[in-house]
């Protein structure tokens, strides 16, 4: 078998058929699909099963709800395809999008990792078509910093030599769990490659806890911190350090807790040529003069006014 399919479900009855009906649609065939049902009470558990009734690729896991990575762990265990994708079930696949990129990875088996586009927040104002270019990363370090991989760490959108996950599994009980796990794959991974081919549909679920993170932020931050440290903090990663400092700005606004994030050397020519939003690089230059803490506490005021 070429590829296992985990997608994760829990009280998605009204987007459940939408996302299984988009994988049986695909011309690729040599799949399975595996429907882990977290504990769901809206009907989403018997939907599950009718697929697996009259489709001999989809299987079913039922579990006391939770967790979505412990759903994704469950799914891991039970897949035995060469490659494994994620997809979540409020979200879909384009027509033929398997096809086109198993062909890929047919043709180019040293890819640890293939990176598709998102069709992101589809359906709503601000939906729009995210591409990562046309490329391959030898080397990890320039795949997280240049291609901006913090910035779409998803599980989904991605598929993966499932050898991967031989000793990598996703965080039980944590949030953002997406960025704990690409950088420990990245740890087995010799080569990535990212395609404008095929396409994710990123659906908005208000719902969701992404929409409401509360103090779950904070693993978040952590997850980002050891990322700075294992990588150095240089002027080499002053894009990515202003990526992380929104996030100390945002957990400080939750929390109030003490800022964790170290301020690291950055040089006023550096800010200036950081192709940033010009917000963040007010924010950098500040962080300069007045420190960590003041920083966080007047953009808590500024917030709050």
């Amino acid at each position: 078998m070429k590829l296992s399919i985990v997608i994760p479900v829990y009280q998605v009855a009204a987007t459940l058929s939408r996302c299984v009906e988009s994988v049986l649609a695909q011309s690729f065939s040599d799949y399975e699909m595996i429907l882990i049902d977290d504990g769901s009470t809206d009907g989403s558990s018997k939907i599950c099963d009718d697929y697996a009734e009259t489709d001999h690729r989809v299987k079913v896991i039922h579990q006391q709800n939770a967790g979505l990575s412990a759903a994704r762990n469950a799914g891991l265990r039970m897949a035995k395809g060469e490659y494994i994708t994620f997809i979540d079930s409020d979200d879909f696949i384009g027509e033929n999008t398997l096809s086109i990129l198993m062909t890929r990875l047919e043709a180019h088996p040293d890819y640890d990792i293939l990176e598709y586009p998102v069709f992101w927040h589809y359906g709503m104002d601000e939906q729009r078509l995210i591409k990562f270019g046309v490329k391959t990363y030898d080397n990890m370090r320039a795949y997280w910093l240049e291609c901006k991989a913090y910035q779409h760490a998803y599980a989904w959108n991605k598929i993966y030599v499932r050898r991967l996950f031989e000793h990598v599994r996703f965080p039980d009980g944590q949030l953002f769990e997406d960025v704990y796990t690409l950088p420990l794959l990245l740890k087995q991974a010799k080569l990535i490659a990212t395609t404008e081919e095929g396409v994710y549909y990123y659906t908005s679920n208000p719902d969701g806890i992404t929409h409401h993170p509360g103090n779950g932020i904070t693993s978040l931050l952590d997850t980002h911190l050891r990322q700075l440290q294992d990588l150095g903090l240089t002027e080499e990663l002053s894009e990515y350090y202003a990526h992380v400092l929104n996030i100390q700005l945002d957990v400080y606004n939750v929390t109030r807790a003490e800022p964790i994030l170290p301020v690291p050397h950055i040089s006023s020519k550096s800010i200036r040529l950081l192709q940033l939003p010009w917000k963040s690089r007010v924010k950098l230059r500040l962080l300069k003069i007045i420190g960590m803490k003041n920083l966080c506490r007047l953009n808590r005021l500024v917030h709050s006014s």
